[in-house]
């Protein structure tokens, strides 16, 4: 069974007031989806900021560091570093804004298929490409290749951008994926 990590409260939308809007860059808006309320004991003292989020919450590190970087963390109260060492008893705040959308458009692009039936698609991911469309990779991905194939039989699961798709898959890693189609 899993347990929960850590001390960790999350607040939704509708449980949020105005002051967890936040505003980054000048023509920019950043709404937050949740926010995450985190107490370090005296074991996680010394520990550096992004690696602490990322060991306590589903956050993975690097995306830990882009949200410090973008000032939606703060250590009671104040700003600071990725790099910062925390102290016990110290109150930690995450604000993690709503995804912005990217648009997965299909591409002609060739993908070694497995196995195909009305349900499901089995596919070899090739080492070097990156699994679903993100801000630094845009298109070249394994899902404009199958969304190309598959035409409008992938599921809506996970939504437009990783149609049917639940990985943990990197860029530099092959594997075998299973895509759930309608």
């Amino acid at each position: 069974m899993l347990k929960p990590k850590q001390d960790t409260q999350v607040n939704r939308p509708n449980d949020v007031d105005d002051k967890l809007e936040v505003r980054t860059g000048a023509d920019s808006e950043v709404h937050t989806r949740e926010v995450k309320t985190l107490s370090p004991s005296e074991s996680d003292k010394g520990k550096r900021l992004d690696a602490y989020i990322g060991e306590v919450t589903d956050l993975s590190r690097s995306y830990a560091q882009n949200l410090i970087e973008d000032g939606l963390v703060s250590v009671s109260g104040k700003k600071v570093a990725k790099k910062y060492k925390i102290k016990a008893d110290e109150t930690i705040m995450i604000s993690i804004p709503e995804a912005k959308p990217i648009d997965a458009t299909p591409e002609d692009i060739p993908i070694d298929i497995i196995y195909e039936d009305e349900d499901v698609i089995v596919v070899e991911k090739p080492r070097g490409m990156v699994v679903h469309p993100a801000i630094g990779n845009p298109s070249g991905t394994l899902v404009n290749a199958v969304m190309y194939h598959c035409g409008n039989s992938l599921s809506s699961i996970n939504g437009a951008i990783r149609p049917g798709i639940v990985h943990r898959i990197d860029k530099d890693t092959s594997g075998i994926l299973m895509i759930a189609k309608k």
